[in-house]
């Protein structure tokens, strides 16, 4: 590839589609990953908790992720589900009428960031030998067009600065306290990183995390049931979308 043909590329890869025989490989859902609700989570009623002030959170599904050319492409999240069964809990969730909107976005294009020694030889092995340009950075960490459509004015949108948190670097804690926001509901990618580190931190800070279990995925489909009973046992419920579609419909 000469460096001509990559400049006027707009995605940091080629744009190849995965083979058939690989996309035959991917569960087209990882419902059959979730844990059953954890016994003391059984003791909440959900219907109320979702009734109160929330926020559903969206992590990481950018063009990177679901578009042929993305550096993330290769795990073949768009054809395991999690993307459309967002779609009707973000859908959901507007129509239940509290619910604060936030897309979260997380760069694997880090050259920018504030690093440590630990993140700058980290950061560096993901993308260094790619050779993106700006261009084909900023399309890579773009939300991508199925949830593009749902954005609202009033929505929030934000990029991590923390390796695995958006609580850290960002206004996130400051505007959920301002709006008396009490509840997260959180989808996306990656359920073992990014959506686990989050929901930690959400209770550190004395929040009620959810996980929409079908709206996220690890980066292999094999890592995905250890994490959601880790997450069930410890840290928040694992539920289905048409769980919370059912619990948040008035």
């Amino acid at each position: 590839m000469t460096a001509t043909a990559t400049a006027v590329r707009t995605t940091p890869l080629e744009p190849v589609e995965l083979p058939d025989s690989f996309i035959a490989t991917l569960p087209p859902t990882n419902k059959d990953s979730l844990p059953e609700l954890a016994d003391h989570w059984k003791q909440l009623d959900l219907r109320e908790i979702f009734a109160r002030p929330a926020a559903f959170i969206s992590i990481g599904q950018s063009n990177s992720v679901y578009r042929p050319g993305g550096v993330q492409y290769g795990e073949g999240h768009a054809f395991r589900g999690n993307l459309e069964a967002t779609v009707r809990s973000v859908t959901a969730a507007r129509a239940a009428g509290n619910f604060d909107i936030t897309w979260v976005g997380y760069s694997l294009f880090r050259s920018q960031y504030p690093q440590s020694d630990f993140d700058r030889v980290q950061y560096s092995s993901w993308t260094d030998e790619i050779g993106a340009t700006p261009e084909q950075i900023a399309w890579d960490n773009t939300l991508v067009d199925e949830l593009q459509e749902l954005k609202q004015p009033g929505d929030k949108e934000l990029f991590e600065s923390a390796l695995q948190s958006a609580f850290v670097g960002t206004d996130l804690p400051g505007t959920l306290a301002r709006k008396k926001i009490e509840v997260l509901v959180f989808a996306g990618v990656h359920v073992d990183w990014c959506i686990e580190g989050n929901v930690r931190a959400a209770r550190d800070n004395g929040l009620l995390p959810i996980v929409i279990g079908d709206a996220s995925g690890a980066q292999q489909p094999e890592q995905e049931a250890a994490t959601f009973d880790r997450i069930n046992r410890f840290f928040a419920p694992v539920i289905s979308a048409d769980t919370f579609v059912d619990l948040v419909t008035r």
